[in-house]
């Protein structure tokens, strides 16, 4: 691979506020593991591989199990998962495949489940991972 610039240090302006994003939705009600869950689907589907193993390894943390990483990326075919993460995963490919536009079908279902406060922090958490995966990308960063 080659060198390519790390944002960290090229633009620490930038990345201080990507990381003062991240200290905020530390602080929604967000839960930990939906979180993970949000961080490696859009990792799956941006291809970082730097995300993918940082988040698979903090959602093991949290006691993720190994069958429902596995499954995380054929998620509606499984039983895995339930009604909740199911709205937050179908949120989750929709933003981050936004040209395929969100269908009010994946929104709805989002709003039903969640009020007003916790579906805008789920949609700022997806923006944010897939902000981290463009960087990770674009930057080629690998795991260590």
């Amino acid at each position: 691979m080659s060198d390519r610039i790390r944002i960290k240090k090229a633009s620490p302006g930038a990345y201080k506020a990507m990381m003062a994003l991240e200290s905020y939705l530390a602080t929604t009600r967000i839960s930990p593991l939906h979180h993970e869950l949000i961080r490696i689907r859009a990792s799956q589907i941006n291809g970082c591989a730097y995300c993918l193993n940082i988040h698979t390894k903090d959602a093991r943390k949290l006691g993720e199990t190994e069958q429902r990483l596995y499954a995380l990326s054929v998620w509606e075919e499984t039983p895995f998962f339930t009604e909740e993460e199911r709205a937050i995963l179908a949120l989750t490919e929709e933003v981050t495949l936004i040209h395929n536009k969100v269908s009010d079908a994946v929104y709805e279902r989002a709003a039903r489940l969640f009020d007003e406060e916790y579906l805008a922090q789920l949609i700022m958490a997806i923006i944010t991972i897939n902000a981290w995966t463009r960087i990770g990308v674009s930057t080629r960063m690998s795991p260590e």
